[in-house]
């Protein structure tokens, strides 16, 4: 994806600190969610599926039947380093859903066709 947000500053800290084996620090980690957020509703742009990574921001994406009100009927939610491993290709969706790690429901609750929004290799970092 070419998405100006992908080359962050904060997604790559966030990622070396991941590479560390450090937790990335709060802030970082909020913008980092927030960018990829943002790249997922550039290569998805919709309102049928709300993709949820508490505490730092929820989004909808993918073309489709529109949610209004009430609970969505097609549901994604995740932990922040999760997103962030998930968006970047360092973990697979299939590999985070079967380890329990993502919550979907819904018919069109599979990201599966939408990431990684790029893949990541060390270089990146």
């Amino acid at each position: 994806m070419s998405s100006p947000h992908i080359k962050s500053a904060a997604v790559a800290a966030a990622l070396a600190a991941l590479a560390e084996g450090r937790t990335p620090d709060r802030p970082v980690l909020r913008e980092a969610v927030r960018t990829l957020l943002t790249a997922l509703t550039e290569r998805a742009p919709g309102r049928s599926v709300e993709v949820r990574v508490p505490p730092y921001g929820a989004v909808q994406c993918i073309s489709g039947p529109r949610h209004t009100r009430g609970t969505p009927p097609n549901v994604v939610e995740l932990d922040p380093i999760t997103w962030l491993e998930v968006a970047t290709g360092r973990l697979s969706w299939a590999e985070a859903v079967g380890a329990g790690r993502v919550r979907a429901s819904g018919g069109r609750a599979d990201l599966s066709a939408h990431l990684p929004l790029r893949s990541v290799d060390e270089s990146d970092i």
